[in-house]
């Protein structure tokens, strides 16, 4: 699976986001100003080209389908990051956030209760 360019994942949320659908109402999901359709047709190619969409055609337009999951690319991307930047520790990811100040004593305590309850 290949990362994604930012334009890439931003349309990809989109088309996640409606499970499929048409360039143009892609479009009227991005935000203003809305870049033109040739732009878009064009980042939707490469999403196809590298196999996280799939096309139907109907008449002389495609509607496009999600090949890869929302989750599953999270997970795989996430993981990466966590690889990286924080030597394999997912403490070390969280602790990072706490230090910077993006995550609260609020958030943490919800994490913690999660994470108690998916382990009984």
């Amino acid at each position: 699976m290949q990362k994604l360019s930012p334009q890439e994942e931003e349309l990809m949320l989109i088309i996640w986001q409606q499970e499929k659908g048409f360039i143009k109402e892609f479009i009227d999901k991005m935000e203003e100003p809305h870049p033109p359709y040739t732009t878009v047709a064009s980042i939707v190619k490469n999403l196809e080209k590298k196999g996280y969409v799939t096309s139907k055609m109907y008449g002389n337009t495609y509607e496009y389908i999600p090949v890869i999951d929302e989750m599953e690319y999270k997970k795989k991307f996430l993981s990466h990051v966590v690889k990286n930047y924080f030597e394999n520790s997912y403490k070390d990811l969280v602790s990072f956030f706490a230090e910077e100040k993006k995550i609260s004593a609020e958030e943490l305590q919800e994490i913690i209760k999660l994470i108690e309850k998916t382990n009984l």
